[in-house]
């Protein structure tokens, strides 16, 4: 099991109480909760996205996708999806496909739906392993993050 180096430290720095899980390694937040037997709107997962503002964090459920046009009322202007060399220059220590939704510097902005779990799970960097952590405790980690509702139920079973 591990963790990418910078979320440790996040984690670390902010005296966060969680657990790690391991899985087998999957090829999607989708798949990720399936092998891990966790509802799929507990697993958040994180879509980097491109803002006239800057890189912009997006995380939902993973049993959801981004509604860019519900973002474009909460930011004023349509995010683009951020292409793969700018997501690997902002998460330089995690797999493509694994960025954890903190500890990385990023503006962020966490659907509403999320906060109506009493846990969350979301990648810890890695294809197989997962941060696990209860619903106040996730607040507490990103309380610096936006919040609003921006995304609906994926058609992808």
């Amino acid at each position: 099991m591990s963790i990418a180096p910078k979320l440790q430290q996040f984690l670390d720095e902010a005296n966060a109480d969680y657990e790690l899980v391991e899985h087998q390694p999957t090829k999607s937040s989708l798949e990720t909760a399936k092998s891990c037997d966790v509802p799929a709107d507990r697993l958040a997962k994180s879509i980097l996205l491109d803002t006239d503002d800057g890189p912009l964090l997006a995380v939902l459920p993973s049993d959801r996708k981004v509604e860019l046009s519900e973002l474009r009322s909460e930011l004023g202007h349509k995010p683009r999806l951020a292409g793969e060399a700018q997501l690997q220059s902002v998460f330089t220590d995690c797999d493509f496909g694994a960025v954890p939704p903190v500890g990385y510097g990023v503006t962020t902005i966490i659907d509403d739906s999320i906060g109506k779990q009493s846990d969350v799970y979301f990648e810890a960097g890695d294809r197989q392993s997962l941060v696990h952590m209860d619903r106040a405790e996730f607040s507490r980690v990103t309380e610096g993050a936006r919040h609003g509702q921006f995304s609906e139920p994926s058609l992808v079973d």
